[in-house]
Formats: C-alpha cells, sequence, structure tokens
C-alpha cells in the first residue's frame, strides 16, 4: 500500500514510517539516548526488582506472603492509570513538538517519587506508603518511556534499529551492575564505615532511594541535549485533552484498517510484555522469600544476571536485524518458558542430575540466569518491531498504545502472581506459597507466545495510514 501525500489540511494522512523518513544520527546522539536506559537501571534493578521491593516484602512490613500480595495489587493499580493515559499523553508529546520536554517533566517526576522512599521506615505501616510511592513512579517511568522509546525513531535506521535498540537494553543492564554493584559497596555490604551504613531503622536501605534518584537524573540529562525536539503541528493548539481521545479512536480504526497487524503485535505485546515485567518485578522477592536468598545475595544475583541480560540484548539486537524482531521475541518467549517452569517444579528441594546434587539455591541460580539471558532479546526486539511501523510524527502516540495495550493487561501477571498464592497457601507449607506465584507469569507468558505466533513480521506488514485530525 502506498501512503498518500500529506498536507496539513483537516483530514489528511501521513506518509510512510518515522524510521524511514528520519536521518542518520550521529555515534553521540546514539549513545546519549543509551544513557537513558542505564540511568533507568536505578529504578529497574534497584528500586524495583532487587533491592527495595524486597525491602518492602520483608518481615518488617508484615511477611513475605502479604507485604506481596499488597505490592502486586498496587502495581496492578498503576497500570490501570498507564492504561487510560498514556496514548493521549504520547500524542499530544508528538503534536506539540514536546516529546522531549514531556521525556525530561517524567524522569524528573520518577526521581522525586524514588527520593522520597527514603521516608518508608521498616514498619507495617508504612508499607502502604512504600508501595504507593514505587506503583506511581512506575506510572511516571511509563510515561517517560512512551517518550524515550519514540525516540527510537530518531537515532535509528532501518538497518541497524535492532542493534540501536538492543544496545540501549544492553545499556540498562550494564548500568543495573553498576548501580547494584555501588548499592553493595555503599550500603548492603559496605566497603568502609560511614553514617550511611548504619541499619539502624534500615537507614542503608532508605538511602539507597536517594542514591537511586540521583543516578536515575543524572543520566537521564544527556537525551535531553543531545536529540533533537520534534517540530510541533498546528493540531496540538486545536485539541482539548478530552478531544485527543476521539483522535486516539479515529487513528485506531484507521490504523487496523490500513495495517491490522500493528494492532494484531500490540494485542500480542501486551499480554508477553505483562509477563516479562513480572518476572523483573518478582524475581528478587521470590529469590529472597523462596529460596532464602539474603539482600547481599540477592544483589550478587542481580549483578550476574545483568551481565548476562546484557549478552542477551545486545546479541538479540544483531539478531533482529538479521533475521527479525518476530523470531527473536517467539525464541525467548520459549526459553523463559522452560526456565520458568524448572524454577517451579524443581523449587528449593535438593535434587540430582547427572551424579551432582542441586540445592534450591543451585537451581534458582541456573535457571534464573536463563530467565535473564531471554528477557532482554524479547523486550529490545519488541521495541524495535513498533519502530518499524510507526507512522511518520506518530512514534509517541504509537509507544503510547504500547504502553496501554501492556497495562491495559496489566493486572494479569500480579493478579495471577496473587491469585496463585492466596490459593496455595492454605495448601502448602507456611513459607512455600510464594513459589507458586511463579505458575501465574508462567500462564502470562505462554498466552502471549500463543497470540504472536499468528502475527506477520514487520516486513510482511504496512505500514499504518493514518488522519492527521
Amino acid at each position: 500500500m502506498q501512503p498518500m501525500n500529506s498536507a496539513s489540511a483537516p483530514g489528511a494522512m501521513r506518509p510512510a514510517s518515522e524510521l524511514e523518513a528520519g536521518t542518520p544520527s550521529s555515534r553521540g546522539q546514539v549513545l546519549a539516548w543509551a544513557s537513558w536506559d542505564w540511568g533507568s537501571a536505578a529504578f529497574n534493578a534497584v528500586m524495583t526488582t532487587f533491592v527495595f521491593t524486597v525491602y518492602l516484602t520483608s518481615s518488617a512490613f508484615g511477611g513475605e506472603d502479604s507485604a506481596s500480595a499488597v505490592l502486586g495489587a498496587a502495581l496492578a493499580v498503576a497500570g490501570f492509570a498507564i492504561a487510560l493515559l498514556a496514548p493521549v499523553t504520547g500524542q499530544r508529546s508528538d503534536a506539540g513538538g514536546r516529546r522531549k520536554l514531556w521525556l525530561g517533566v517524567n524522569s524528573a517526576a520518577v526521581a522525586v517519587l524514588t527520593g522520597l522512599c527514603f521516608f518508608v521506615f521498616p514498619r507495617p505501616e508504612f508499607l502502604l506508603l512504600g508501595v504507593s510511592l514505587i506503583a506511581l513512579g512506575n506510572v511516571f517511568f511509563e510515561f517517560a518511556g512512551v517518550n524515550y522509546n519514540a525516540m527510537l525513531a530518531q537515532v535509528s535506521t532501518p538497518r541497524n534499529i535492532g542493534k540501536v535498540s538492543g544496545l540501549g537494553w544492553g545499556a540498562g543492564y550494564l548500568g543495573g551492575i553498576v548501580a547494584l554493584l555501588a548499592v553493595l559497596q555503599l550500603f548492603v555490604q559496605p566497603a568502609f564505615q560511614w553514617f550511611g551504613a548504619s541499619t539502624q531503622d534500615s537507614l542503608n536501605i532508605r538511602l539507597v532511594a536517594v542514591f537511586s534518584a540521583l543516578w536515575f537524573f543524572v543520566f537521564a540529562l544527556p537525551v535531553l541535549f543531545a536529540v533533537p525536539e520534534l517540530p510541533r503541528t498546528p493540531q496540538a493548539r486545536r485539541l482539548g485533552f478530552l478531544a485527543s481521545y476521539g483522535l486516539l479512536f479515529r487513528r485506531i480504526k484507521a490504523i487496523y484498517a490500513t495495517s491490522p497487524h500493528t494492532i494484531y503485535f500490540l494485542l500480542a505485546s501486551a499480554v508477553f510484555r505483562d509477563g516479562l515485567a513480572a518476572v523483573f518485578t518478582f524475581g528478587g522477592i521470590i529469590a529472597a522469600g523462596t529460596f532464602g536468598f539474603t539482600l547481599s545475595q540477592v544483589i550478587f544475583f542481580a549483578i550476574f544476571g545483568n551481565v548476562v541480560a546484557a549478552v542477551g540484548a545486545v546479541a538479540g539486537g544483531f539478531l533482529d536485524d538479521k533475521v527479525g524482531p518476530k523470531a527473536v521475541i517467539a525464541g525467548s518467549l520459549v526459553g523463559l518458558l522452560v526456565a520458568g517452569t524448572a524454577i517451579l517444579l524443581l523449587g528449593n528441594g535438593t535434587y540430582t542430575f547427572f551424579g551432582m546434587d542441586w540445592a534450591g539455591s543451585t537451581t534458582f541460580w541456573v535457571f534464573g540466569l536463563f530467565l535473564c539471558l531471554f528477557v532482554g532479546p524479547a523486550q529490545s526486539s519488541s521495541r524495535a518491531y513498533l519502530a518499524r511501523l510507526a507512522p511518520h510524527g506518530e512514534s509517541g502516540e504509537l509507544f503510547g498504545l504500547y504502553a496501554t495495550t501492556g497495562r491495559a493487561v496489566s493486572f494479569l501477571a500480579p493478579a495471577l502472581f496473587t491469585l496463585c498464592i492466596t490459593v496455595a497457601t492454605p495448601l502448602v507449607p507456611a513459607g512455600e506459597a510464594q513459589r507458586w506465584g511463579i505458575l501465574g507469569i508462567m500462564v502470562v507468558l505462554l498466552a502471549g507466545l500463543l497470540v504472536l505466533l499468528p502475527v506477520k513480521s514487520p516486513d510482511k506488514a504496512p505500514i499504518a495510514v493514518v488522519p492527521v485530525s
């Protein structure tokens, strides 16, 4: 299908994809863009996955099982807010020529909310404050991610988009390693004595929140200076916030009419990305609660896991440019299902394989690292898949839909995780129920894979033709 030439008149159509319409960027712009991913590790790896949520689900807040359920519920509420608002915020940042501005505003909000976690003291009455800050931080982090992901088309070309996207994810994982090492050496197992190493009222862990806020803020800055802003379009002046939803629905209809597999991919990725997010959100919690990892052991695992994940993301980026994103995503989901099922079935017992005794901690180390290997390529190629199909000047809105479709079902993995724990609690010995939350995550990943299989790869799907107004 040949795209129509665009004019500024109402009802005109956009041309081609934003990726193809863009100009090659410099290496400095690519690195500045990837710096945001590097900085985001402070929120993803330190706060959400391996340190602060592990702290929130500890016995100080009422016990692993109950606190995990509260955290899951809070993240589900955050997902609803993201689903409702993300596409319109992306649309308006595109039309208003404010993609970079809103990336900065939302990144700053994440940094502030992260810093406020310093005031979450280790007592049950502070659990609600802690999970609320993490949940609200997730909302603004997703809004920032909409604009950041949309910039992928501004810093890449059709030939290297997989590599650039993989570089960004790899930078995030490597940033996670450096951030976690700093957290370990300064706060958890301090290499020298200083006031921030004090464990009284969990001061050391609360200071991790301050460290994470500063880390994210500093490394989010380069992209705001290196990548140019989008041009402003007249529609930004005419449309009110509620009217933006009307335009959004017209564009969804046009996308479905001209490129239905774009919509099919949004739906499929919504499901499996929710499972991917749950792997990171609940991975550290399961390591501590089910397999008995101390916080230091969780951080050591996170460091090795991020090395493996970075390798997987970068390798997946090269494969993406050669075999296409769909093949990379499907293969990664199969690998995740195998590794996750092994952790679920083997649990924390002792088993003999090939004449060797495997303890529960060994099981989690081996198969947990396999999980890390496959998560990165699936995430990176999903971003690259959609960027290939984004209509010119509409990447923000499309990535807003990407966030919305994901968050529209983001209750699935947390809810199934919580449900499986709740159902298992009266049926298994005390302390064993949390492991069965893994079953809920695996169900979501399997469903995502099955929905993805009939979706066409981007080279076989036309670019959507959408109305300007």
